[in-house]
């Protein structure tokens, strides 16, 4: 690959030279004249030639640093591309766009609004799919817990039915997964249905739900919930809650501590879940985000719960940060803003 610079200089340089050269010839001729002497001639012909060996370095620096500058827009742009999130599909800003540039940022906004109706018709596609799995996997499972019942005396008939029914669970449990993905694209999330949560409320709630699966692995399950209210989607909030808490204790080893904490920060609410699993390195930090990525592979699970923490996040305004636990371990914190209401003091009743 050759820089334009360089090849926009070897295609300058040349007739550059060659036109000096035909300058100085001139010079030269017009000043011939007969009465001068062979050594005065001499003399100025290489005062011609060393004026050349000079003007040519600096007219190649020129041409690179003014080459350089017209390419600033190039690099802007760049720059604007490479610091966008994975999922920020939205038109690059024309207004400052040299003449030159116009035709391709016009082909790349063309391109990127294209790539934005088909992720839009995707999401659609896997939220109208999830909810027509659910009702009949919910009834699958009910058929199976009846069967189960009606055979439990029998050892091997009861064994293949909880198979069954685990395998059920975990086919619910992905479609759940993927409708929330679904409703939760910041792209598609309504702010109008933010509304005044009790978010410590909604925690102790989720957090009976993971009572047994925390029992199974002997993990102390512990919290602390202070009053924290917060501007949110009730749903929403308890699919993120719920993510968080259901991955503390899939990474978390037996005999674990997963400890789950709601309290009012100084910017605003803030719901974190400490868990005592093998920790995640900093430079994958920023990927476990990402939709399918997954840090350990005989973990059972889809790739897809910190994903849907994040875009819920991205739907209230909230930041995560992901630190190391002071024993061992990490520490997700999801940080809520009060950006319509104010102070918490300041927030309505719920």
């Amino acid at each position: 690959m050759t820089s334009i610079r360089v090849r926009l200089l070897k295609w300058l340089l040349l007739p550059l030279l060659v036109v000096n050269l035909a300058g100085a010839g001139l010079v030269y001729w017009l000043a011939w004249s007969p009465a001068r002497t062979a050594v005065d001639q001499a003399r100025i012909l290489m005062d011609m030639v060393w004026l050349e060996a000079v003007l040519v370095p600096v007219l190649a620096v020129v041409i690179w640093l003014a080459l350089g500058r017209g390419l600033l827009p190039l690099k802007k742009m760049t720059a604007d591309l490479e610091t966008r999130s994975d999922d920020d599909l939205s038109a690059l800003d024309q207004r400052h766009v040299p003449l030159e540039l116009s035709p391709v940022v016009t082909a790349i906004n063309r391109l990127l609004d294209k790539v934005q109706q088909d992720a839009k018709a995707q999401q659609n596609f896997l939220a109208n799919m999830a909810h027509q799995l659910r009702t009949p996997l919910a009834g699958f499972r009910t058929q199976l817990e009846w069967l189960l019942q009606k055979h439990i005396g029998e050892e091997e008939s009861a064994h293949s039915i909880a198979l069954m029914t685990s395998s059920t669970e975990r086919m619910i449990r992905q479609t759940n997964q993927l409708l929330t993905l679904a409703r939760a694209e910041p792209a598609k999330f309504e702010k109008e249905r933010l509304r005044v949560v009790e978010l410590n409320r909604l925690v102790e709630e989720s957090i009976q739900h993971f009572v047994e699966q925390a029992h199974r692995k002997n993990i102390d399950l512990g919290f602390n919930l202070q009053p924290t209210r917060v501007m949110g989607d009730h749903f929403l909030l308890r699919d993120l809650i719920d993510n968080l808490i259901d991955n503390a204790i899939r990474y978390s080893p037996q005999d674990g501590k997963v400890t789950v904490s709601s309290l009012h920060g100084k910017d605003g609410g803030i719901f974190s879940v400490e868990d005592s699993g093998p920790g995640i390195a900093p430079s994958e930090q920023e990927l476990i985000f990402n939709r399918f990525r997954r840090l350990d592979d005989s973990v059972a699970g889809n790739g897809l719960g910190l994903a849907i923490v994040r875009d819920i996040a991205k739907d209230h305004g909230a930041r995560i940060t992901v630190e190391p636990a002071a024993a061992g371990g990490t520490v997700f914190s999801v940080h809520f803003p009060f950006p319509i209401l104010g102070a918490p003091s300041r927030l309505p009743p719920g």
